[in-house]
């Protein structure tokens, strides 16, 4: 008798291969520039197929997407705008400290934290 999932493993990246890796925007984000300057990010959520399978038996419609909304602050956003395709984690991380004269250390802590949490909400990947 099982009690508990297993976990799935994650792949282990060792550091330099991480900030090596090119942050790539998804594209089904819509990006508004603010007149602040700021950004705010529309982007479907997916819904489980289950869900949406229960849904249209209940109802007889399709289930509309739905999506929700990510207004970045200032620094959000000068990150956001580095993320091109082209520069690594390392680069962008580079420039953000050049921009806002960061200690490179304090630098890699904000912009990874940041990257990690736009990957957790599908707004982003990664590619080697």
């Amino acid at each position: 008798m099982v009690l508990f999932k297993k976990q799935r493993e994650h792949p282990k990246f060792s550091r330099d291969r991480a900030l090596n890796c090119k942050p790539v925007k998804n594209i089904q984000v819509y990006e508004t520039r603010l007149e602040t300057g700021t950004v705010m990010l529309t982007y479907p959520v997916g819904t489980r197929p289950w869900v949406a399978a229960l849904i249209k038996r209940f109802s007889g419609a399709v289930q509309k997407p739905i999506t929700k909304k990510l207004e970045l602050d200032t620094l959000g956003s000068a990150v956001w705008d580095l993320l091109d395709g082209k520069r690594s984690v390392k680069q962008v991380i580079r420039e953000f400290s050049k921009s806002y004269r960061l200690h490179s250390k304090e630098a890699e802590m904000s912009v990874t934290q940041f990257l990690r949490h736009l990957g957790k909400r599908g707004l982003i990947g990664f590619k080697e």
